[in-house]
């Protein structure tokens, strides 16, 4: 489906240009309250954001849009990604507003949807509301107007979700934990959390100022956690990025582990605790080593597209519950209609309580295959997909790698980029196999 300004997680860019303006802002609230009064007859529209000194602005701007479509607006001021869609339901909201650019910098923000029941929403809804822009305004006159008020205890509701995900026989007494909010829409609300769970809580990345959300800290930035976990001397580090759906973490030795073995943790969990665990859907960059460790524990594996967007797509239509990718999105569906790293997190950390070891221990069987992944700049008008010598070195390689790696070879979306991916057991044959393969994209 063709989209003029929704991208795969709703409407980023710039602010200052189109389409993150206040003018343009304001239409898009406004056509979104024309579709959802198609079905409603007074709609009611959460609003969060994250720290951007931008969301104000765009707060005031989605505001006026719908109460001016007769819609009421429910601000609930700075709150993770995942905790707006949390409120949507619990609230019997029409819908959920997140304003956020994610792991972005602070100049970049962006404006995405959950429905009534926290989920995203289909390109169905999408197409309407970008319909609805394209017709001329329908002011509500005076007595139709929608009215705007503040949900204040928004924060400490979501932080008791958050603890419910926990186990009651559980607790964190006795662990240290750094938690690095990235100067994002958690500042407040992660320290609280672990806090309350019982453990010494060290924060970093949590004093936001309006222009440095992601600024070295953060998912993203996870050299900052690493560092404080080891001048703390802490039990383990815990990174969010900007908007808290993403999630990193450190051990006691400085050790990141990334999304592809935290899933695989809360996989092994599961299978300890007795459930069914009948498959989990990774990304087409998920690492083998990973695939492989659930494949011996006889967990089916899929891949989906790059993005947790897709990876939930193939979880609903298979009906399981656990999905995510390496950069942090990891998806519960039995905790979390959404991908919530606070959630995650404690998911992770149930694993490590119940079982009494540490992540290292926990992953002793697993070792990452080693990746190399080199991106190729095309020439102008170059189609790198008609040369004769990529497909032949293509199979070659595979040929060689047989079940102990993998290629793989795609377009970037954003600029004139192949980027060449070859995972193998063996670091300095992952290397000469994507140096082989970009030497074949270039010579077209």
């Amino acid at each position: 489906m063709s989209r003029t300004y929704f991208g795969t997680d709703g409407i980023r860019g710039t602010v200052g240009q189109p389409p993150i303006t206040p003018d343009f802002v304001l239409r898009l609230a406004h056509a979104v309250g024309r579709v959802l009064k198609q079905k409603q007859q007074r709609p009611t529209v959460l609003i969060g954001k994250d720290t951007r000194i931008s969301g104000y602005m765009l707060e005031s701007a989605l505001e006026s849009g719908f109460n001016s479509a007769g819609v009421d607006v429910v601000l609930l001021g700075p709150l993770p990604t995942p905790g707006v869609a949390y409120l949507t339901r619990a609230q019997r909201a029409s819908l959920g507003v997140v304003i956020s650019a994610s792991h972005n910098a602070f100049p970049d923000n962006g404006i995405k949807f959950f429905s009534a029941q926290g989920t995203k929403l289909p390109d169905e809804w999408e197409s309407a509301v970008e319909a609805a822009l394209e017709e001329p305004p329908v002011w509500a006159d005076s007595a139709s107007l929608g009215k705007a008020r503040r949900l204040d205890d928004a924060a400490g509701r979501y932080i008791e979700f958050c603890k419910s995900t926990f186990a009651n026989d559980l607790s964190l007494r006795g662990m240290t934990i750094v938690v690095d909010a990235a100067h994002g829409a958690a500042y407040q609300i992660a320290p609280k959390v672990f806090h309350e769970l019982g453990a010494e809580v060290i924060s970093i990345g949590c004093s936001p100022d309006g222009l440095n959300i992601n600024d070295h800290v953060g998912a993203t930035h996870p050299e900052a956690l690493v560092q404080a976990v080891k001048s703390h001397k802490a039990d383990i580090g815990i990174a969010l990025d900007g908007d808290a759906d993403r999630l990193q973490i450190v051990d006691a030795n400085g050790r990141l582990y990334n999304g592809d073995e935290l899933l695989y943790l809360m996989a092994m969990d599961r299978i300890a605790r007795g459930e069914k665990v009948p498959g989990v859907v990774g990304t087409l960059m998920t690492n083998m080593a990973v695939e492989v460790a659930l494949k011996g524990q006889g967990i089916e594996f899929v891949r989906a597209k790059v993005g947790d967007r897709y990876v939930l797509e193939e979880l609903d239509k298979r009906g399981w519950i656990l999905g995510g990718e390496g950069s942090g999105h990891l998806l519960a569906l039995d905790k979390h209609t959404t991908g919530d790293g606070l959630v995650s997190a404690l998911q992770v950390l149930m694993t490590s309580v119940r079982s009494g070891k540490s992540l290292a221990q926990l992953l002793e069987d697993v070792t990452l295959f080693p990746q190399t992944l080199i991106n190729v700049r095309l020439q102008p008008g170059q189609d790198w997909k008609k040369g004769e010598s990529l497909p032949r070195e293509t199979r070659a390689v595979e040929s060689e790698l047989g079940d102990h790696g993998r290629v793989l070879i795609r377009a970037s979306g954003t600029e004139p980029v192949v980027r060449v991916m070859v995972e193998a057991r063996d670091a300095a044959l992952a290397k000469a196999s994507a140096e082989r393969l970009a030497k074949a994209i270039r010579a077209g």
